[in-house]
């Protein structure tokens, strides 16, 4: 536990499945939370027994395999640390793309099955401000996570020491290997989801994508895995770099669209196609957020304040203004849980960051923006593989 932040903090190294095995270990605790809490949440929600739930995400093993073995190989290695079975850790990191086939099976077999796209995407707002955007030179990354309520408390802080990779530091649920985050390299990734009927055909799931990205050295590869990957699900990927390049990317299984940063240096996303509704979706297109509509001016509208930050405390002040604003309560960009709704099914705002990768420094409001600080974590981005050294 990091006495600053509140957030659970983990430091791994060395070879994939030793690293696993120190992370389910070391969030063993967690692990077990998050387990509990999607045993009742997807037995309930599908129909099926928690054995059935995770033997048949058993699909997505052969590509994982496939395209992304060392990471394979480090959840099997979290499974043993943290004691519980490779497919329990399998599921937690496919847990999108399980929930999103089975509402599309459920919308082929009968009409009356419930099916609420968003159960299967993080709804996220995510931004990007460089240049004079950020009103001290420097490049901002970061989003505001939002996802079910009670995953509040299974969320850990995790620096990946993996040499010759770039050492990783990723927010996420436990028991998952990829997020969101930044590297050694001044690379980071912030995402959210998109929603959108694309068919069944096996992706690469969203977890190792991510991963994947940011175990790249440099920007151009992060782009080209990001670009080159094919996705289970629609996914928006915020993809920037400390020297102040930033792209956002609409991915789906069928293609991408792109987005640049404005005449300001700014970019932001919530959790609709912004570059372009693909093909198969024009003509019915409906947002898997109807709040993301709302969201996304008034997050602009608050980030480009930033630019008139005095210094550098204040430009994160103003950037977790952005980040606060309730227009729409309970939902919003900051959103709070709908006491009205299903216990299992609320949703709000469950973690914000905002990183410097121009310095290196990366914070972490635990919660709501709102109440909580951005505070820093104990290592900057560009620490060597011991947490020492500078840029």
């Amino acid at each position: 536990m990091d006495d600053r932040t509140g957030i659970r903090v983990l430091e791994v190294s060395g070879a994939p499945r030793d690293r696993g095995r120190q992370y389910g270990e070391g969030a063993s605790d967690l692990i077990a939370r998050a387990l509990d809490y999607y045993r009742e949440a997807l037995t309930r929600q599908t129909g099926l027994s928690w054995t059935d739930v995770t033997n048949s995400v058993s699909q997505w093993l052969p590509i994982s395999e496939n395209l992304a073995p060392r990471l394979v190989d480090e959840m099997r290695g979290i499974a043993e640390g943290a004691g519980v079975s490779f497919n329990e850790i399998l599921t937690l990191n496919v847990r999108g793309e399980f929930v999103y086939n089975h509402q599309a099976s459920a919308r082929h077999v009968t009409p009356v099955i419930e099916s609420d796209e968003r159960d299967a995407v993080d709804g996220c707002t995510s931004f990007f401000l460089t240049g004079a955007a950020s009103g001290t030179g420097h490049t901002l990354v970061g989003q505001n996570w939002d996802w079910r309520t009670r995953t509040a408390e299974t969320t850990v802080v995790l620096r990946i020491v993996q040499d010759p990779l770039p050492t990783v530091i990723m927010q996420l649920e436990a028991g998952q290997i990829g997020r969101h985050g930044a590297n050694s390299a001044g690379v980071a990734l912030n995402a959210n989801g998109l929603g959108g009927s694309f068919g069944n055909e096996i992706g690469l799931p969203q977890t190792l994508i991510r991963r994947l990205i940011l175990d790249q050295q440099d920007i151009a590869s992060a782009l080209k895995t990001l670009v080159k990957t094919k996705p289970h699900i629609a996914s928006n990927a915020l993809l920037a770099h400390r020297s102040g390049y930033g792209i956002d990317v609409e991915t789906t299984p069928d293609g991408i669209d792109w987005i640049y940063p404005d005449a300001s240096g700014i970019i932001a996303h919530t959790n609709h196609f912004q570059a372009s509704v693909p093909p198969q979706l024009a003509g019915h297109y409906r947002p898997v957020s109807a709040d993301s509509l709302l969201r996304l001016p008034r997050v602009r509208e608050g980030l480009g304040k930033v630019a008139g930050a005095r210094d550098q405390a204040d430009s994160y002040e103003l950037v977790r203004a952005a980040m606060s604003d309730h227009l729409g309560y309970p939902e919003g960009v900051c959103t709070h849980p709908n006491p009205k709704a299903d216990p299992l099914k609320q949703w709000s705002t469950i973690l914000s960051s905002c990183v410097d990768l121009t310095n290196g420094e990366y914070r972490i409001a635990d919660g709501f923006p709102c109440e909580a600080e951005y505070e820093l974590l104990p290592w900057n981005l560009y620490d060597g593989p011991d947490g020492t050294g500078t840029l």
